[in-house]
């Protein structure tokens, strides 16, 4: 007897092992937690979507990540390391004064006064171009181009002419008179007196010619390539100085009786929006843009540096109200859905709250709070999204549902 009782123990022990792998497999099959309650999965994008078993979401298709359900905290719990690496940071929010701006959309445009057209003073054909492309910067004196002119050879035999009647015919006047004027084609044609010095001595006619930079700036059109003849007067490139840029914004008709001449604004340049320009309105055309229903406004702006190009995109900022001793946050602290505004507040160190907000006057960078907030308490300003998915990661549900919006 006690030999069949010992063996039915060993045999019992035995077995249990594989009887309790099969019930755990079978709770985990029928989606049970390890403490015997229901587990339940929701999807992180769509919290609405709640079941029972693992899958994905019928909405998106992402997997469906487990949650706790019996989790009714509203606050939710970072680590340092969790902070740090979302790049959540806050600030206390304090009573000051708002400013509402109505943005612009403009545009940086060269200024006309700062341009220079590079044309021939002499017919003839283009040697040789040292400036080859545009986007080159040119300072003044240096050379450009090489032109061949037989009208020039001319001018200059005429001259070598009129100096040797001269010095034949010395008392005779009308001999001066034409050698002065001689002269005074070669200047008018760009040649220096250094040249024209030079010719005198050499008594050698050059049809050739070098004509350097008059003022300095970067080449911004080319007009001729080398062997092309040009007439007179004909355009060989264009240079623009970037030393001072014209801003041209659009503006309704409607909102121009709120802009005057002599106005001061703000201007915001594409990729440095840290660094605001103060402009002062310059122009402002009484007529309508071709095509459209707009007018133009235009100032100018410093460009140290040469930084920033014709054709960047730039924000004009026109004052329109401003509102003193209200609460206020950067745009970004605050979360908006169809149930309303809310913001995350951090009520201790690493634990964080949703809390409901109205919302007043708002300007580019900045919001005022009305209701929902007192001064001092410590709002989140960067990484609120985070918050707001991590969240719904957690809990399975929108930290707004349950509040009654105000």
């Amino acid at each position: 007897m006690e030999r069949k009782r010992f063996i039915r123990t060993v045999a019992f022990v035995s077995l249990m092992p594989v009887l309790l792998l099969a019930a755990c497999k079978e709770t985990a099959r029928k989606g049970v937690s390890a403490d015997g309650k229901k587990q339940t999965y929701t999807c992180p994008m769509h919290p609405q979507i709640v079941q029972d078993k693992p899958g994905t979401c019928p909405i998106c298709g992402m997997d469906l990540v487990p949650f706790d359900k019996n989790n009714k905290e509203a606050s939710l719990t970072l680590s340092e390391s969790q902070i740090v690496l979302g790049n959540i940071t806050t600030m206390a929010i304090d009573i000051g004064t708002l400013s509402n701006f109505k943005q612009l959309n403009g545009r940086l445009v060269s200024d006309p006064e700062k341009t220079a057209v590079i044309s021939s003073r002499v017919p003839g054909r283009i040697e040789v171009l040292y400036v080859k492309e545009t986007g080159v910067k040119v300072n003044k004196g240096q050379p450009l181009y090489k032109i061949y002119s037989e009208q020039l050879a001319s001018l200059q035999q005429e001259y070598l002419l009129a100096v040797a009647q001269v010095k034949q015919f010395p008392e005779d006047v009308r001999f001066q008179q034409i050698e002065k004027a001689a002269r005074q084609k070669l200047v008018l044609y760009d040649q220096t007196d250094a040249q024209i010095n030079q010719l005198l001595q050499s008594k050698k006619v050059s049809p050739y010619i070098i004509y350097p930079a008059t003022v300095s700036g970067v080449v911004s059109e080319l007009s001729v390539s080398e062997g092309q003849y040009v007439s007179e007067g004909g355009a060989i490139m264009r240079l623009e100085g970037y030393q001072q840029l014209w801003v041209a914004a659009d503006v309704y008709p409607a909102e121009a009786s709120a802009i005057h001449i002599g106005q001061s604004v703000k201007v915001l340049v594409a990729g440095w929006e840290n660094e605001p320009q103060t402009m002062t309105i310059q122009f402002i055309n009484p007529s309508l843009q071709s095509g459209s229903q707009l007018m133009q406004i235009r100032g100018t702006v410093p460009n140290p540096d040469n930084r920033w190009q014709p054709g960047l995109q730039a924000g004009v900022l026109l004052p329109v109200k401003s509102k003193g001793d209200v609460l206020s946050l950067p745009v970004d602290a605050v979360i908006r859905d169809g149930k309303g505004s809310h913001v995350w507040v951090e009520i201790a160190r690493g634990k964080f709250e949703p809390r409901m907000v109205e919302l007043g006057m708002e300007s580019f960078n900045a919001v005022e709070i009305t209701n929902g907030l007192k001064e001092g308490d410590k709002v989140v300003v960067t990484g609120a999204y985070l918050l707001y998915s991590e969240y719904i990661l957690k809990k399975g549900s929108d930290p707004m549902a349950g509040m009654v919006g105000m």
